[in-house]
C-alpha cells in the first residue's frame, strides 16, 4: 500500500542556462526538496548511436531492441565521440521529446536512484513555456512514469520564493521583478502575486556568454600568449575568477593606472598540446566584462539600452497599483547576477533613472498649474528691483 502523501518527498528539478567546452547547452540541476543545493549537475545532452539513431522523432519510435538502451546522458554523453551528442533542450524549451523522456529516465533511475511512483516531482519552466510544451511534459510525466503528483512551477515564481532566505527579505511576497541571466539570455521578470505578467516581460540578449567572449576579444587585442584553441576556455576561467562590477568606469581606469600592481591579477594555465604552465596578467578584464550589462554597445552595437533602464520600463509597463512592490522588490537569479556589486550597481543607476523622469514629471506639472505665473518674477519686477528678486523663491510657501 501507498504510504501517506505527508511523508512522500518532492523530487525539485532546476534548470539554468550554462556553458560546456564550445558549444550551447543547458545544465539540468536536480534533487530532493529540503537541499538548499541540488544534488547533481548534468548537461542536458544525450549522447545515441548515430548510425541507429540519426533520423527524425517518427523514425526513432519505430526502432525497437537492445539499441534503443544504449545511451548516455550529461558528462558522459559529452566523452563519447563515437555518439551524436545530441540536446533536447535549448534556452529551456524541449525540441525532441523522444530524447526528453530517456533523458529523464536515466536521471530518476540512475542518478536519484528513485521510483517514480512514489515521489511528487517538481520542474521548472521558462518564462513563456507554451501550452503545448506543458501537455507534453504532464504526458511523460504520468503515462511514462506513472507519478503521483506533479507541479510545473515558473523560474522567476521559484526565485522569488527562493529569496526568502534572505535575511535582507524581511516581507514574504511572491510580488517583484526578477532578473534571470544565465550564459544564453537574461531575462526581465515582473511577478504579481505569483502570477507572472506575460505582457511585460523583457528578454536581453547579453548574457553569461558574451561576457566570455568580450573578455575573449580584450584578450586577444592585447596578444598575452594564450593557445588560440584555449582562449575562449581561459576568458570564462577569468570571469569566473576575478570579474566584478565597477561603481564607475572613469575612475577603475584610473585606479589601474595609477597603482596596477594592486589590482591586476595573473592567471595560470596549461597548454593542452605542450603541458606548459603559461602566465597572463589579468587587469582591465576584471571589470570591462561585466560591465556590459550597463554599457551593452561595448559588446552588441545593436543593442545599447542598460539594464537598468530595462528593469525601470518593464515596471512602468505593468498595471499601476503593482509598481511600486515592483520597484521594492527586485531579486536577482542566475550564475551572471552573481558579480560581486552586480545588485549595487543596478540599484544605484535604477534609482537614478526613477529619479530623473519623477523631477521631469514634477517640473511639467509645477508649470502646467495656474499658481505658476503668479509665482513667477516678471520683467517689469527685475527693471525696477534689479537680479536680487530671484534671490527668493516664493513657489513652495504659495503653493502649499
Amino acid at each position: 500500500m501507498k504510504g501517506a502523501i505527508s511523508f512522500w518527498q518532492i523530487i525539485t528539478f532546476w534548470h539554468d542556462t550554462g556553458k560546456y567546452c564550445n558549444q550551447e547547452e543547458l545544465y539540468t540541476k536536480l534533487g530532493y526538496a529540503g537541499n538548499t543545493e541540488p544534488q547533481f549537475i548534468i548537461p542536458s545532452c544525450i549522447a545515441i548511436k548515430e548510425s541507429a539513431k540519426v533520423g527524425d522523432q517518427a523514425q526513432r519510435r519505430m526502432m525497437k531492441g537492445v539499441d534503443d538502451l544504449d545511451f548516455f546522458i550529461g558528462d558522459e554523453a559529452i566523452e563519447k565521440p563515437s555518439y551524436a551528442t545530441k540536446w533536447p533542450i535549448r534556452h529551456g524549451i524541449v525540441e525532441d521529446w523522444d530524447l526528453m523522456e530517456r533523458f529523464m529516465e536515466q536521471i530518476i533511475f540512475k542518478y536519484l536512484r528513485a521510483e517514480p511512483e512514489d515521489h511528487y516531482f517538481l520542474l521548472t519552466e521558462p518564462p513563456l513555456n507554451t501550452p503545448e510544451n506543458r501537455e507534453y511534459t504532464a504526458e511523460i510525466m504520468f503515462e511514462s512514469f506513472n507519478v503521483p503528483g506533479l507541479y510545473i512551477a515558473v523560474q522567476a515564481v521559484l526565485a522569488l520564493a527562493a529569496s526568502w532566505t534572505s535575511r535582507q527579505v524581511g516581507e514574504r511576497t511572491l510580488t517583484g521583478t526578477v532578473i534571470d541571466s544565465g550564459d544564453g539570455v537574461t531575462h526581465v521578470i515582473p511577478v504579481a502575486e505569483g502570477y507572472v505578467i506575460g505582457s511585460c516581460i523583457k528578454h536581453i540578449p547579453i548574457a553569461g556568454r558574451d561576457i566570455t567572449y568580450f573578455i575573449q576579444q580584450l584578450l586577444r587585442e592585447r596578444e598575452v600568449g594564450i593557445p588560440p584553441e584555449q582562449s575562449l576556455e581561459t576568458a570564462k576561467a577569468v570571469k569566473e575568477r576575478f570579474s566584478y562590477v565597477c561603481p564607475d568606469l572613469v575612475k577603475e581606469f584610473n585606479k589601474y593606472d595609477t597603482d596596477g600592481s594592486k589590482w591586476i591579477k595573473q592567471y595560470t594555465g596549461a597548454n593542452a598540446v605542450t603541458k606548459k604552465e603559461f602566465t597572463i596578467d589579468v587587469g582591465y578584464e576584471r571589470f570591462l566584462g561585466p560591465e556590459i550589462f550597463f554599457h551593452p554597445e561595448f559588446a552588441n552595437p545593436d543593442f545599447t539600452q542598460p539594464i537598468s533602464e530595462v528593469v525601470d520600463e518593464v515596471i512602468q509597463h505593468c498595471p499601476i497599483d503593482v509598481r511600486r512592490p515592483l520597484y521594492k522588490n527586485i531579486v536577482l537569479s542566475g550564475g551572471s547576477t552573481m558579480f560581486r556589486d552586480f545588485g549595487r550597481r543596478l540599484q544605484r543607476d535604477l534609482k537614478r533613472s526613477v529619479d530623473a523622469r519623477l523631477k521631469i514629471k514634477y517640473r511639467s506639472m509645477l508649470a502646467s498649474t495656474p499658481e505658476f505665473y503668479q509665482v513667477c518674477h516678471t520683467k517689469k519686477d527685475y527693471e525696477e528691483i534689479g537680479p536680487s528678486i530671484c534671490r527668493h523663491n516664493p513657489v513652495f510657501g504659495v503653493m502649499s
